[in-house]
């Protein structure tokens, strides 16, 4: 795929900046400051040499105690940026290694991938790094980065949280969004999810897979609806469940808008 956003790398997968869109506020979200990835495990040398080029000055790693112990990230030499975590566990497994469990197909998959999109807003293993990460946003300089294990569930929606404060369209968020099925080197990423889902729960069909490591702008959408449904609209539930109330919203804006 040609897509000037998409970092292509080859142990880490879906790299990718998540601004550059037209804001309601005006002007557009600053490029080359806000990215999201997959986990860093599986980083190759060039991979780490295309990434030390960004002058990360923050990571944000969305995942667990137990999966930044089986899968530790791979660091450039010099490595500075400060790395924020939470310290247990975020989801238990990433979303869809949960959905994997109940998913004896393709269709079952995508319904325990939606089921667990119903309440990922409100999963009070992941609350405490959302906040984090608005907390990091807001206060620090720099170039930053956010990933879970695949970069799609965890980093999707705290990244559609972000770009919603910043005032893009709701159709652009579901686009980058979706653009995980796009994104780089995709049958390489579908392979190392395969591998892991299918150590911990048998021969899964590759139909199943596939819907398992992708991602469908439904499941994105149905998690904004149920906010609404629970606080009135998304910016109650920012101010709300994770502290980002409109004061803070406006310092986000004011860093990373331009004209």
């Amino acid at each position: 795929m040609s897509n000037d956003r998409v970092l292509p790398l080859e142990g880490v997968h879906n790299f990718r900046d998540y601004g550059g869109y037209p804001s309601s506020h005006g002007g557009q979200v600053v490029r080359n400051v806000l990215w999201r990835s997959a986990q860093h495990g599986d980083a190759t040398d060039a991979d780490l040499a295309r990434i030390k080029d960004l002058a990360l000055n923050t990571v944000i790693d969305l995942r667990g105690t137990s999966e930044r112990e089986a899968k530790p990230c791979r660091r450039y030499p010099g490595f500075a940026a400060e790395v924020l975590h939470h310290h247990g566990e975020t989801a238990g497994l990433g979303l869809h290694m949960e959905a994997a469990e109940s998913a004896l197909s393709a269709a079952e998959a995508r319904a325990a991938m939606m089921r667990l999109y119903e309440g990922i807003a409100w999963r009070d293993n992941l609350t405490p790094i959302l906040k984090r990460y608005f907390d990091v946003l807001e206060q620090r300089e720099g170039a930053s980065l956010v990933h879970c294990v695949a970069g799609k569930d965890r980093t999707g929606f705290a990244v559609a949280l972000l770009q919603h404060v910043l005032g893009v369209h709701a159709d652009d968020i579901l686009a980058d969004y979706e653009l995980t099925n796009l994104a780089g080197n995709i049958e390489g990423r579908i392979a190392a999810g395969a591998s892991q889902i299918r150590e911990r729960y048998g021969n899964i069909d590759d139909d199943t897979i596939r819907v398992l490591m992708g991602v469908d702008p439904e499941y994105i959408a149905t998690t904004f609806a149920k906010i609404r449904e629970r606080h009135g609209d998304i910016d109650s539930y920012l101010a709300d469940w994770l502290g980002v109330d409109a004061g803070r919203q406006d310092k986000l804006r004011a860093r990373y808008l331009t004209a």
